[in-house]
């Protein structure tokens, strides 16, 4: 029986539109599609150049790699996986994305540990129907990792109740693409 070659993604916008990046092939890793990362990217466009973003649960490294490709600041993408990290880390390289961290660990472990970093901009697009998401949220309203008007990407299977915010945050955009639920949050 032939293995299955790994897969690609390609970033939609940026300096670095149009690259294709390497995607392993690992059970559970579910990158984010052409479709809601340009509704997303849509949804930041007036607030991601500059920012500092922190991609958790980072699987193929995309939503952090388009970030930096639009213009982010500073990008540090999350990832548990050794596999999925290293190749992050190649994709980075390759594209001499100097403002790109990769650090392979735990994303709540890092997250707990997590001592006022000042972040703009989170990703969350953890493994669908792992409840991952309510425990990062939880870990992030009560820290003080996030700036004031920090906004929060949550994707996750449409089927997952969605997210009630914790106080002094608001959903400001919710979207279905497919089976899909999209939430963008803001901290006030």
């Amino acid at each position: 029986m032939k293995k299955k070659r790994p897969g690609t993604v390609r970033i939609i916008g940026g300096k670095w539109r149009g690259t294709r990046l390497p995607v392993p092939d690992l059970t559970g890793l579910r990158p984010s599609g052409d479709r809601s990362r340009e509704t997303l990217f849509n949804w930041l466009q007036a607030d991601i150049h500059g920012a500092t973003c922190i991609d958790l649960f980072a699987g193929s490294g995309v939503l952090g790699l388009e970030a930096a490709s639009r213009g982010a600041g500073q990008v540090t993408l999350i990832e548990k996986s050794r596999v999925a990290a290293a190749a992050i880390r190649e994709s980075a390289q390759r594209l001499d994305a100097e403002q790109v961290q990769v650090v392979q660990t735990d994303a709540i472990e890092w997250l707990a540990d997590c001592e006022s970093q000042s972040m703009d901009i989170v990703f969350i697009d953890p493994p669908f129907c792992s409840s991952l998401e309510r425990r990062v949220i939880e870990l992030l309203s009560m820290g003080d990792c996030l700036n004031t008007g920090a906004l929060i990407y949550l994707e996750t299977a449409w089927e997952t109740p969605p997210l009630v915010p914790p106080p002094a945050w608001e959903i400001i955009r919710e979207k279905r693409l497919g089976e899909v639920r999209m939430q963008l949050l803001k901290k006030n």
